[in-house]
């Protein structure tokens, strides 16, 4: 074949293989194409894959983390306290007296010497009559029984011999030059839901070298005031005993009712150490939990139910029904003077309270005052409610603030002013000698009266960027003044409940350096002095007529009167 030929013919071929070779190689390319497109999305795929785990993962982790934190303790409880030392200087004046309790005992000590020395039947006679006399006081009930108790001849003679056996106590200075105290709270708060918490809080307070209160108590002798006679169930952990830890406060709150700001409190309550005394004792307002310490300072079991209304110009204002069981009577019995629960109720309406300004009004009513409280005393040993004596109504209204920038520091300022009203029935208490609801002497019957008493209290504090705090406090009560305030951090008595006038100065200094926790903890020193000049018997107490001080000179008592006191303090305080 020629060349020319052979090159026609290559050029035919190769006119009919090129599309076919490049059809071909187009359809290798689509199927590469297709097969990195299958890649592609596969990788796709399990990339969407690896992100939806990592963000399920994400979310599992944040839900992990969220769960643990809610179940955290610092979350759901709050765990607080104070530890205090204190110690402190007490003198004081009394007025001569006859000691009943020494009386008596005096008297059944001799006539049974006589007896058994001389067992004929004037000595035995004389025995008898005393312990006759001593069973049928334990029979009046009433104003009439006493009346007729006294009024018989066979009483009246036992009452004039009585005179040859009287135990005199002279006019004396009693002191306590040192009386050192240790005091430990702990504070738990716990959160059960978002709306219901449970607040506890337990104390030990306790004197040194003692397992008992026989140190405020005056030991071996008639006591000062009715409030410091011993231990009982509204004073526990309030005033110095042993070293056994009690409940001082335990209840329940449900906040937040109906989306409101209601709530429902109910338990061993925050009565005790309300405003201002806050002030002197350094701590935090006590909020809508406390109640105002000139009528009330006492460990109430009860409940609360309280609103808090938003109302423009009434920042923070708030009212609260309030009730208490200071007495539980137990099964009734059949005589008429039988004893009945004692209750307390009040309504409390504060219609501004901000950090600058506090006001406050509080009505209570006592249902059925019980003549003493059930505990152990070294001197009256055990005593227990007998007699209701009647019922007593108080009113208070009060008010503190802050007024910032006064020279280089704040200044603190309330006032507080109080009405008690008695409503005695006919009632007398047998251990008290006929006495009643502030009625009558002892073996000096008196017809019920009402009777009114009256009380202020005004005081400062000036605080100064040294972090010292320097207060002065004023107290008065008049003839007629009872309170409800045994647990009041006063060692003598509680100067809330005095019938004369009270004169307190104190200076705190805290500590410098930062607070460890977020809830308030601080230590300081703090030293102070009281004066009590008293201008009638009967402080802190609603048996028996009150007598001027001056007028106080042998008569028969259960209790030393006592003319004036002093108590001068030091505190060594750790918050945390």
């Amino acid at each position: 074949m020629s060349r020319n030929k052979l090159s026609r013919v290559m050029l035919a071929v190769a006119v009919v293989v090129a599309p076919l070779a490049a059809a071909a190689a187009d359809e290798e390319v689509l199927r590469r194409i297709e097969a990195l497109s299958r890649e592609i999305e596969q990788l796709k795929a399990q990339v969407r894959a690896n992100e939806d785990k990592a963000a399920r993962s994400e979310a599992d982790t944040r839900a992990v983390a969220q769960r643990s934190q809610e179940r955290a303790l610092d979350r759901w409880l709050t765990i607080g306290g104070d530890y205090r030392f204190r110690v402190d200087s007490l003198r004081g004046e009394t007025r001569p007296f006859t000691d009943v309790n020494a009386t008596f005992a005096n008297a059944q000590n001799a006539l049974q010497a006589q007896f058994f020395a001389n067992p004929d039947a004037a000595n035995g006679a004389a025995l008898t009559g005393l312990m006759g006399f001593a069973q049928g006081m334990n029979a009046v009930r009433t104003y009439n029984d006493a009346l007729a108790f006294l009024g018989a001849p066979q009483n009246g003679q036992l009452l004039q011999g009585l005179g040859n056996f009287a135990v005199p106590v002279a006019a004396y200075k009693p002191k306590n030059e040192t009386l050192y105290t240790n005091r430990l709270r702990l504070d738990l708060h716990a959160k059960a839901t978002q709306d219901v918490s449970v607040t506890t809080r337990l104390a030990m307070y306790k004197t040194f070298g003692a397992q008992d209160a026989d140190a405020v108590t005056n030991s071996g002798a008639a006591p000062f005031f009715a409030d410091r006679v011993g231990v009982f169930d509204g004073t526990v952990g309030h005033v110095p005993s042993s070293s056994a830890v009690a409940v001082d406060r335990a209840y329940a709150t449900w906040s937040n009712i109906t989306g409101r700001d209601i709530w429902l409190s109910v338990g061993r309550r925050p009565s005790t150490n309300g405003a201002p005394s806050n002030l002197k004792l350094n701590e935090p307002r006590p909020g809508n939990g406390g109640t105002p310490s000139l009528l009330v300072d006492y460990a109430f079991d009860g409940m609360t139910l309280g609103y808090a209304p938003d109302i423009d110009g009434f920042p923070g204002a708030y009212g609260k029904i309030c009730y208490g069981r200071g007495f539980e009577s137990g099964f009734r019995q059949t005589p008429a003077n039988a004893l009945q629960d004692t209750d307390m109720f009040g309504i409390s309406i504060v219609p501004i309270d901000t950090d600058k300004l506090r006001v406050w009004t509080q009505w209570n009513r006592g249902f059925h005052i019980f003549d003493a409280p059930k505990m152990r005393s070294t001197y009256f040993g055990d005593t227990t409610p007998r007699a209701d004596l009647g019922d007593i109504d108080w009113f208070g209204l009060g008010a503190m603030g802050t007024i910032k920038n006064v020279g280089p520091g704040n200044l603190n300022l309330f006032a507080d002013a109080a009405l008690s009203i008695t409503h005695p029935n006919q009632n007398v208490s047998s251990q008290f000698g006929f006495q009643g609801l502030l009625t009558g002497g002892f073996f000096a019957p008196e017809a019920p009266t009402r009777k009114t008493g009256r009380a202020i209290a005004v005081g400062l504090r000036y605080d100064l960027p040294s972090r010292t705090k320097v207060g002065f406090e004023y107290n008065r009560g008049s003839k007629n003044w009872i309170t409800f305030a045994p647990a009041a951090d006063d060692l003598w008595t509680a100067k809330a409940g005095a019938r004369g006038n009270v004169f307190e100065l104190y200076a705190i200094q805290e500590f410098g350096g930062k607070a460890v926790s977020s809830f308030g903890s601080k230590a300081f020193f703090k030293l102070g002095a009281q004066y009590y000049d008293f201008k009638y018997t009967g402080s802190n107490n609603w048996v028996g007529a009150p007598v001027r001080i001056s007028d106080v000179n042998g008569q028969f008592s259960t209790l030393t009167p006592l003319k004036k006191a002093w108590d001068i303090y030091g505190t060594f305080e750790v918050k945390f």
